[in-house]
């Protein structure tokens, strides 16, 4: 069963903005915290932010000033806004649990920064 749907990726060129959702069942909504991670060719997985069940956010230097990560609990949805792209931002992204469940991997959404 699908429980995690990542949408909102495509090309953008750098300086550009992006927001990136994932609908969510409810019940992994009221368990979890949530993460959004993403995955270059090449390069390991990582965790670029996250959001406990209370709110609080957390976020990898790499991305932190420049993207926001919040979540919607009355539509079970959350959201990566990405702002000020870099062409290294490129990678896959996905949403998860935090910590992730692997059962709970998607195909992700592809987000490419390139001019």
């Amino acid at each position: 069963q699908v429980q995690l749907v990542e949408s909102g990726g495509g090309m953008v060129r750098p300086g550009g903005s992006l927001r990136l959702s994932c609908a969510a069942s409810g019940a992994i909504f009221s368990i979890y915290g949530m993460g959004w991670h993403r995955q270059a060719p090449g390069q390991p997985r990582e965790l670029v932010a996250a959001i406990t069940r209370a709110g609080i956010t957390t976020y990898a230097d790499s991305v932190k000033g420049r993207f926001t990560i919040s979540r919607d609990n009355g539509d079970n949805t959350l959201y990566l806004q990405m702002n000020s792209l870099k062409p290294e931002d490129t990678a896959v992204y996905y949403c998860n649990a935090d910590p992730p469940l692997w059962d709970l991997w998607g195909q992700g959404t592809q987000v490419t920064v390139s001019s």
